[in-house]
């Protein structure tokens, strides 16, 4: 099952259309379009951690772990703020965020300011459902079997310090993930 699937069976998509006032359609092709850069920028920040994996779930437990996807969910309006935490982890400025969103408005025609508003919000479904499947102190096999499933590799060669995770994660397999978060918006034209 993708990711976008297990988002839209736990409600997420639903509830996110529902906030920001647009069709579930709508709600689902921005998400679609959003999903790899956020996969892509998790991949470049389990790079970065001291710990590789571990340090990725004691990041995750530190955002709000499982809870952010519960956040989503919730009854009351879900807080941003949070999932803009997370962006700042895995893109590190606003403008990647920018980037993403413009790229993401190339492939869909929807626009980059309700993209922007989607963005936090399916970032932290995606935090949440990580950590709820990894556990938010996971040994880092649970996520990194999961964050592998999640982009549909299983099992691919193993590549640098992480494995078949590194390998799974990077877009276009050359080793550095940034540059398929900021070089996005050109390859969704061609």
């Amino acid at each position: 099952m993708s990711i976008l699937e297990i988002l839209q069976q736990s409600g997420g998509i639903e509830t996110m259309a529902r906030e920001l006032g647009v069709n579930e359609s709508v709600a689902q092709a921005g998400a679609a379009a959003l999903l790899p850069s956020i996969l892509g920028g998790f991949k470049k920040t389990t790079q970065a951690q001291p710990g590789g994996l571990d340090g990725l779930g004691g990041l995750l437990g530190q955002l709000g772990g499982g809870g952010l996807l519960d956040s989503v969910l919730g009854s009351q309006p879900t807080p941003v703020n949070q999932g803009n935490e997370i962006l700042g982890q895995i893109f590190g400025s606003k403008e990647v965020s920018r980037t993403v969103a413009a790229g993401a408005e190339q492939q869909t025609g929807i626009s980059s300011d309700l993209l922007k508003k989607m963005l936090p919000i399916v970032a932290m479904m995606v935090a949440g459902y990580m950590a709820k499947q990894g556990g938010d102190t996971s040994g880092g096999g649970g996520l990194g079997g999961l964050i592998g499933g999640l982009l549909g590799g299983g099992s691919k060669a193993s590549s640098g310090g992480l494995g078949g995770l590194a390998s799974l994660l990077d877009l276009d397999g050359d080793g550095n993930p940034l540059d398929d978060i900021i070089g996005m918006a050109g390859k969704l034209t061609r």
